[in-house]
């Protein structure tokens, strides 16, 4: 079954039953003067003389009983596994074990998660890696136990897509994926910005983060799905509660949303690429927008959310993130950092403390993080996709214990 079917740049695009016409990728290469994801850039995104202070900026809030300190800590407690060509999306099995997906082999693997051990899935049919685009998220089905789905965003010749496939372990290695099931196509492409995270909400509903491919434009742009974030049910349908009842938008006004997670107040968060200035970190309401491209970072316009915590462009390049401990975890391209942004419970505007950071430079790029459950996160790092410096044994995947 095809689910929601978006249409080209300008034209209805997040309507059901609209015909998927995109632009063309020649275009969208010609959009791309702005910064890619925590590498080459315009207006020295990557060629800054020097980093700016490592640290981000935030207004601390008045800490209160019951919520995070001020201060956290990170341990790394061990290496999973090692050895993984442009790891990108990462999601977690009933039981512990995991689903790495490769953006530039189209290949999905499952890691052990005790022994690390890796076994190939499969490749996913029709992706066209090039530049930032390639297979990108996952996530595992809210109803896996009874349907053994996985998700995956990923780039076409033609488009961006969200699809679904049958994950049959007992079948023999590199054969255990099912034929894909677009539920949402139509998404615009490029070589940068293609956004690609996704994940399941606590409301079960499947959320997109997706980029603004260099067309500025489109993030305001409420008929087209680039520079959004969307929320669909499973089969890619628009859910009761978005702000438009025939659309899957949820949010608008985003250059390159590439972190979501939901704290434990089931409140969305998400992290997104800044241009020039300053990435940001997002408390994500529907219906609001966040301002790209006439804001980036604080402004205090009326009619745009302001983020709730800033950083620099050399100290982040934000990625993936997850919540524990109390705090919002997020991974860092550039700024080859984990910052954790402890959050004061009630407070929209402003972290309880300044964000902190840790690893930083000790990784190298971290591309994603994800909840192990309680005090433990997994880190995904991302040197061997053609912007990083690979080491032995990159890339990995690393078990940490936060506070």
């Amino acid at each position: 079954m095809l689910g929601a079917v978006f249409g080209s740049v300008r034209v209805p695009a997040v309507r059901r039953g609209a015909v998927a016409v995109l632009a063309t990728a020649s275009l969208l290469l010609a959009t791309a003067c702005s910064s890619t994801d925590g590498t080459a850039g315009t207006k020295g995104r990557d060629g800054d003389a020097s980093p700016s202070p490592g640290t981000g900026s935030a207004s601390p809030a008045t800490p209160s009983p019951g919520l995070p300190p001020a201060k956290g800590s990170v341990k790394v407690v061990s290496t999973l596994t090692e050895g993984l060509k442009s790891p990108w999306g990462l999601a977690a099995l009933p039981g512990g074990d995991l689903l790495v997906a490769s953006r530039d082999g189209g290949t999905i693997r499952r890691i052990d998660g005790k022994s690390g051990k890796q076994t190939l899935l499969g490749s996913v049919p029709g992706v066209s890696p090039s530049g930032e685009g390639g297979l990108l998220g996952l996530a595992v089905s809210a109803t896996y136990g009874a349907d053994h789905l996985v998700y995956a965003y990923f780039t076409t010749e033609s488009d961006n897509r969200i699809a679904r496939m049958q994950y049959d372990e007992q079948r023999p290695a590199g054969q255990q994926l099912g034929a894909p099931d677009t539920i949402l196509r139509g998404i615009p492409k490029g070589a940068i910005h293609n956004g690609g995270r996704i994940a399941f909400g606590p409301d079960r509903m499947l959320y997109a983060g997706t980029g603004d491919t260099g067309d500025t434009g489109l993030a305001q742009d409420q008929e087209s799905p680039a520079g959004k974030i969307l929320r669909m049910t499973p089969d890619g349908e628009p859910v009761h509660g978005n702000p438009s009842a025939d659309s899957v938008v949820y949010s608008y006004g985003h250059r390159n949303v590439q972190g979501l997670a939901w704290d434990g107040q089931k409140r969305l968060w998400a992290s997104e690429f800044g241009q020039d200035t300053w990435d940001e970190l997002n408390r994500i309401e529907p219906g609001r927008n966040y301002g790209w491209p006439d804001a980036e970072g604080r402004k205090g316009e009326r009619g745009f959310v302001d983020p709730v915590a800033q950083w620099k462009t050399s100290d982040a390049s934000p990625s993936g993130i997850a919540f524990a401990a109390g705090s919002v975890w997020m991974a860092g391209l550039r700024g080859e950092r984990l910052w954790r942004i402890p959050l004061s419970g009630t407070a929209d505007k402003e972290p309880l403390a300044a964000p902190q950071s840790f690893l930083e430079g000790k990784y190298g790029r971290l591309r994603t993080v994800v909840s192990a459950g309680g005090d433990k996160l997994w880190l995904v790092t991302s040197n061997t996709d053609g912007r990083g410096t690979p080491k032995p044994g990159d890339d990995r995947i690393l078990l940490l214990e936060v506070g």
